[in-house]
């Protein structure tokens, strides 16, 4: 390497070492540990083509590809800066990753080492956006308990319940206390009615005070029409990778809130905002009368 060279690079870069003839790649993968913090070798390399993690002192015939940069070639005419940090929110990814390890109640670093991976890594792949190989994100729905596809947002226009049923599977009724807990504070359900035109179902971003479940909506819209009328109100998840769910049913009257006040603590403490976007001024309560739910998982489980 000629005087004056370095090669800079931070985690989530990619590796590509070509072959001094053809110039063609011979083997690549994703730089998940620094050594120095100015970003020069070496690196931690994990290989996209046996997932292994190895200590790297990079040659001339590498090269460090920067997310949205250009590569920066060892052995260049210069000193290349290290790749600005990816702006803006987390990618689709990131998000489904971190989704994925809260609903399972696990510490980012139990996922990292589930995945064999560092955890500097993984907090890397949830907060930036990222595109990491097919062999990393197999460990991931290997330690999270999802799939590949789900990970990488595939399955998105399908509908749930695809997956194959469990060999053992059994089915149980939950308590109106573990319904309540289901429920949570806030998420998204189905609201359905009887309506002028026959059955109706919509789904709405709903959020829950006290014992009773609000949702918002537009004054004219479909799902108001369900004020003044007897409603079920569903709630479910479905585990696709692991074949088992759950779901919710409430069922209760609807009525408009009318209250300014209530309105306004409503607003305020919101959890979620309405997807479909819009101005949504018309609070809608439903006060369960009935309250059940039911829970599939396996019958060793």
């Amino acid at each position: 390497m000629r005087k004056g060279t370095s090669m800079h690079a931070q985690i989530g870069d990619r590796l590509l070492v070509e072959s001094p003839v053809t110039g063609a790649t011979r083997r690549d993968g994703e730089i998940v540990g620094l050594h120095h913090e100015d970003g020069t070798p070496p690196y931690d390399v994990r290989w996209s083509d046996t997932g292994e993690v190895t200590l790297l002192f990079p040659g001339p015939d590498a090269h460090v590809r920067h997310l949205g940069r250009e590569e920066t070639p060892m052995g260049g005419t210069g000193p290349a800066e290290p790749a600005a940090p990816a702006a803006g929110r987390p990618g689709d990814f990131g998000r489904r990753v971190a989704v994925a390890r809260r609903r399972r109640g696990l510490s980012l670093e139990e996922v990292a080492g589930r995945a064999r991976m560092s955890p500097q890594y993984l907090r890397y792949l949830e907060q930036r956006p990222s595109d990491p190989g097919t062999a990393t994100v197999l460990r991931l729905a290997d330690a999270l308990g999802t799939s590949l596809a789900a990970l990488r947002g595939d399955d998105q226009e399908l509908p749930p319940g695809q997956g194959r049923a469990l060999l053992r599977p059994r089915l149980t009724d939950l308590s109106p206390q573990q319904c309540r807990a289901l429920l949570s504070t806030h998420g998204v359900g189905r609201i359905a009615f009887t309506g002028p035109d026959g059955p109706a179902a919509f789904p709405v971003n709903y959020d829950v005070m006290g014992e009773a479940v609000f949702f918002r909506t537009a004054p004219g819209s479909a799902p108001a029409r369900a004020v003044g009328n007897e409603v079920a109100f569903e709630v479910d998840r479905v585990d696709e990778a692991m074949s088992r769910g759950w779901s919710v049913l409430a069922v209760g009257r609807a009525e408009a809130v009318e209250d300014v006040e209530t309105c306004r603590r409503l607003g305020e403490r919101a959890g979620t905002e309405p997807w479909a976007g819009g101005v949504r001024t018309l609070w809608v309560k439903v006060l369960p009368t009935r309250l059940t739910g039911r829970r599939i998982m396996p019958a060793d489980g």
